[in-house]
């Protein structure tokens, strides 16, 4: 495993419960800007195997990304139930969840 993955898996299990981190945000933190992608490969092949609060994880705009209805429904219902709130359909106030980590947790 990578030490960007390594650090990817660290940041998202550390989301707290009604708040939010961008494909962006954790791919900056994990060490590399413009993996975004990679991050979403991340959440996509190792959710269940690490635990993963998936749900937690947004595009940059505020919005949930999936196309897919079902799985819309699923993540905006996890969210939900954490006490995120919802601005339209998909979309939340993202200044208002979106959460800061302390890098010096993950960069030892």
């Amino acid at each position: 495993m990578t030490s960007f993955t390594e650090k990817a898996l660290q940041i998202i299990q550390s989301i707290p419960s009604g708040k939010v981190m961008t494909y962006g945000q954790v791919a900056s933190e994990a060490g590399s800007p413009r993996a975004a992608r990679q991050v979403v490969r991340i959440l996509h092949s190792m959710s269940n195997k690490y635990n993963l609060p998936w749900h937690r994880v947004i595009n940059s705009k505020g919005e949930i990304g999936f196309k897919d209805e079902e799985m819309l429904f699923t993540q905006k219902t996890l969210l939900e139930s954490e006490g995120v709130e919802f601005v339209e359909e998909k979309k939340i106030l993202i200044s208002r969840f979106l959460w800061q980590t302390d890098m010096t947790d993950f960069n030892q």
